[in-house]
């Protein structure tokens, strides 16, 4: 059983939620990264989605836009995304990490060899924004082999029978993109989410996984009512850039957040 398998097991049992922060390795320096992994698990993240930074990210807002041009400033590579979660496995071998990422530069290495890697560095699972189910098998074949969960996008105006192939390609959870357009928009809409969970759930038993427009502790609660896991990232990477050239108060901040957010999903009745 991998570890996204045994933590969501572990959830499900407390009747818990996931709570899924997103940063980008080597923003906004190589330094920062490991250190705020671990002060994110602290303060009460399940699961961590380690953005590999990417010069055309098509999926995303300025915000993470912005931290991927920060961390491209340091040439931070798969290389180096492969030594932090290393580093952070050194502290740390229970958290699942799961990189995110664009497909150009895995097609680089080669899935073989990219799966290899990821999977000796402690990897867990891999999203891939541009591959498409209709496209993965040898991905598919390539990653499982190593162990590493493959995870795919839902987007709101997925239709019955393209949900059905991305479940049947997803392995850990099923990500669902709960807004249209890109990351850091600044609304969602709980009636829908509630309604495209429902959808997803009558393809899979998998754990489904809500992101894109969390940023507070009322939004979390509101997905983690109708969701298996709440992923927040664009309110994280703010604070990153708000707090880069204090790394302390960038943890303190990104950890009251967190808090404040795993008390709102595990508080509520």
């Amino acid at each position: 059983m991998s570890r996204l398998e045994n933590t969501f097991k572990a959830l499900k049992q407390n009747s818990k939620k996931a709570l899924i922060p997103f940063v980008t390795a080597g923003d906004p320096n190589p330094e920062v990264t490991v250190p705020l992994l671990h002060s994110m698990v602290k303060a009460g993240a399940n699961v961590i989605e380690l953005g590999v930074p990417f010069s055309d990210p098509m999926a995303e807002g300025p915000i993470i836009q912005a931290a991927c041009e920060r961390a491209l400033k340091h040439n931070i590579g798969l290389d180096d995304v492969f030594a932090m979660v290393k580093a952070f496995r050194q502290d740390d071998d229970e958290t699942p990490i799961v990189l995110m990422g664009y497909l150009n530069p895995i097609e680089v290495k080669g899935y073989d060899n990219f799966a290899k890697l990821a999977s000796e560095a402690g990897v867990d699972g891999i999203i891939t924004v541009d591959m498409p189910p209709d496209e993965a098998e040898k991905y598919n074949l390539a990653f499982h082999a190593f162990g590493l969960d493959t995870i795919y996008l839902v987007a709101p105006t997925s239709t019955p029978d393209r949900i059905e192939k991305i479940c049947r390609n997803s392995r850990g959870f099923v990500y669902y993109v709960s807004l249209k357009g890109v990351t850091g928009v600044a609304h969602i809409d709980t009636d829908s989410i509630a309604e495209k969970v429902s959808q997803i759930r009558a393809q899979t038993d998998m754990p489904v996984g809500v992101g894109f427009g969390i940023k507070d502790a009322e939004s979390a609660l509101a997905v983690a009512k109708v969701a298996d896991a709440v992923i927040v990232g664009s309110e994280i990477v703010k604070r990153v850039a708000e707090f880069a050239n204090n790394p302390a108060e960038m943890q303190q901040s990104i950890a009251e957040l967190l808090t404040s957010m795993r008390n709102a999903i595990d508080n509520y009745k």
